[in-house]
């Protein structure tokens, strides 16, 4: 997720299949930066996708993901309230 947070510095060794402020990577590049499998890498972004957090896009053949900044933020906001 904090990979995320700043594509553009985190991934600038990889050139962009699309806008990276608009759809986000590119799941190759996630694979490529984690050095984990490609399904690994697709599995635990399905499964943050699932809870909202990141937001997917497909270009082609490619899956591009990037942060949900409100769900983000709501989430900061929750585990900052005091029980």
């Amino acid at each position: 997720m904090e990979w995320l947070r700043d594509p553009h510095t985190e991934f600038a060794e990889w050139e962009p299949i699309a806008d990276r402020d608009e759809v986000g990577v590119c799941v190759s590049h996630l694979q490529a930066k984690s050095g984990l499998a490609q399904s690994t890498v697709s599995s635990y972004m399905t499964t943050l996708e699932r809870a909202g957090l990141v937001r997917s896009t497909r270009i082609g053949k490619w899956i591009h993901y990037r942060r949900n900044e409100d769900a983000m933020s709501r989430l900061a906001g929750m585990l900052h309230t005091p029980a």
